[in-house]
């Protein structure tokens, strides 16, 4: 177990109970399964049996998975399960290979093949330049199917690791939006090259163009936060783009150093995103994979933010799935620290909270997982 107030000073200090240790076992509250019951990043049904197939070499519930949400234009799920689906040939991809060979001008493994290779390519200190060698894939798999927004994301995310101009990503980003005026994972991959570059993204989801912004941290956040807001007044009521300023507000927080005022951005405008956020939770089914990551990332701000008794209704419709993100961005252990920032919201002991809605989805997850980009 990690110990938490090493880790985070500002979230855990505050409010911890005298006399209580750190990692201390609290008595389970209604609603929230035991430390042993927690997976991490845990598949949805759907996801599962493409894994374990894939397991044993056999890519074809892979294919059937993402050709039908190409088909239906699930494109969140699509997104999420090309980044599963990378990640897991980055260990164990015979299957991968097998299907490129079998089905070489699919659409869905043209994807997956982009996806991996830019996964690949990603830690090494080489980025750039290995990036750079990768754009053919990225343009082989957005020519395969001219609906599809996922391959639009991809390049999006492969622009940023390559440092690429703020004119090129803006044509990108254009080109994205117009075949999914909503799309999360595009919306994300353009919230992380402004926080780096400082600069919003051409036109947003309601076709204006955004500020110019000069090189000063804190303005590079306000900026992340002018896009966010944007985008989620803009989205529907359900979609998950409306958890886009609660990801500017972790990236607030995140900041080293005493927090809100070093990040120029003001209190309320980091209550604001939490409370978007959690109306958007409000809104989606209880303990489910699908909505875990968003849940995980909203506990983390409204604990930084003090809002003990809200975070404990976020850990009661988590239920047992933990994410990598985002706390694998502050600890090596990403289900230990959740464990323990678990413990500790439970101590403070603030009352009840209504049990959540059951769901009928389930998912085995894992015990560790990997750092993204």
């Amino acid at each position: 177990m990690v110990d938490t107030m090493a880790l985070l000073p500002p979230f855990i200090r505050p409010t911890r109970m005298a006399g209580t240790p750190v990692g201390a076992a609290a008595r389970p509250l209604p609603g929230l399964p035991a430390d042993d019951e927690v997976l991490l990043d845990a598949p949805d049904d759907r996801l599962g049996p493409a894994l374990v197939a894939a397991a044993r070499d056999d890519w074809e519930p892979a294919a059937r998975l993402l050709a039908g949400t190409r088909e239906r234009a699930e494109w969140e799920d699509r997104d999420r399960y090309a980044h599963r689906l990378a990640a897991f040939a980055r260990s164990r991809g015979a299957w991968l290979d097998a299907w490129r060979a079998a089905a070489p001008d699919d659409p869905d493994v043209l994807l997956l093949t982009a996806q991996l290779a830019v996964d690949r390519a990603w830690p090494s200190p080489a980025r750039a330049e290995l990036l750079r060698e990768v754009s053919p894939l990225i343009t082989a798999a957005a020519r395969a199917d001219d609906r599809d927004p996922v391959p639009w994301r991809v390049a999006l995310d492969h622009a940023r690791g390559s440092r690429a101009g703020h004119r090129y990503f803006e044509e990108l980003w254009e080109a994205a939006v117009r075949r999914a005026p909503h799309h999360h994972g595009c919306h994300v991959a353009a919230l992380r090259y402004l926080a780096g570059s400082c600069r919003v993204p051409a036109r947003n989801t309601h076709g204006t163009r955004g500020p110019h912004t000069p090189g000063a941290r804190h303005d590079s956040l306000r900026a992340c936060f002018d896009f966010a807001d944007r985008a989620a007044q803009d989205a529907p009521a359900d979609a998950l783009v409306q958890g886009l300023p609660v990801r500017a507000a972790f990236a607030c927080l995140a900041e080293d150093g005493p927090g809100v005022e070093r990040a120029g951005v003001e209190r309320a405008r980091l209550d604001a995103a939490a409370d978007r956020a959690i109306a958007l939770s409000a809104r989606c089914p209880a303990a489910t994979p699908r909505y875990a990551e968003l849940r995980n990332l909203l506990t983390y701000v409204l604990v930084r933010l003090g809002r003990h008794q809200d975070a404990l209704a976020q850990l009661r419709l988590i239920g047992p799935y933990a994410t990598s993100y985002p706390w694998d961005r502050v600890s090596d252990d990403p289900l230990g620290l959740f464990l323990e920032l678990r413990a500790d919201v439970r101590s403070v002991r603030l009352g009840p909270v209504p049990d959540p809605p059951d769901s009928g989805e389930t998912g085995r997850g894992r015990r560790a997982g990997t750092r993204g980009h």
